[in-house]
């Protein structure tokens, strides 16, 4: 099957069979793009969830635009973003054309009021799949609580979280790797290719 086929079909299945949004789409397109495609590694997809995570806009679009990026570049994210977002384009245009009909049915509201707890359930298991991924010890416990608390309790932005994490994070692996180690004065420096 064609590469650009497939990944719009196994996307647009993902976006027809998801409900919560783009977090409960997370274990689906793991199990699709790491586990049964072998598109991706756990550790790249792990990357690309962190960037899509950080990156303005909705998440599910993010992580299908760069999934696509990865495989196809340009095209193959046009291709993959067309096949997560259609499906719940087409869901929300019929519901916004039938939806005044049976808005006041009891059974629809005591639906709704059942998938609520369910879309909770589908968010919750790709947080402790990921926080497991991510190799969370009782070291860096800390930084998920402090950054919950400093959200939930003093109502600071996600944004500047996300900012001192990445600004934390480059300064501890700076300090951690250096890449270029100093090299030492008393040795003469070592002759390069001849120009």
């Amino acid at each position: 099957m064609n590469i650009y086929l497939l990944a719009f079909t196994r996307f647009f299945k993902i976006g027809l069979f998801t409900i919560g949004g783009g977090y409960a789409m997370l274990p689906l397109i793991e199990a699709e793009v790491v586990e049964k495609q072998k598109w991706l590694e756990k550790e790249e997809f792990l990357d690309l969830v962190a960037i899509a995570q950080s990156a303005p806009g909705v998440f599910a679009v993010n992580i299908s635009i760069f999934i696509g990026y990865k495989l196809r570049g340009i095209k193959g994210s046009l291709v993959t973003t067309l096949g997560a977002v259609l499906p719940s384009f087409l869901i929300i245009l019929s519901i916004a054309l039938f939806f005044h009909h049976f808005q006041d049915n009891i059974y629809v509201q005591h639906a709704f009021k059942a998938i609520r707890p369910a879309v909770v359930a589908l968010i919750a298991v790709p947080v402790f799949k990921l926080a497991k991924s991510a190799k969370i010890n009782r070291y860096t416990i800390i930084i998920p609580i402090i950054s919950a608390l400093l959200i939930w309790l003093l109502g600071v932005s996600p944004v500047y979280i996300i900012l001192a994490a990445g600004i934390g994070g480059f300064i501890y692996g700076k300090i951690k790797n250096p890449q270029d180690p100093p090299q030492d004065s008393s040795q003469p420096p070592t002759p390069g290719p001849q120009s």
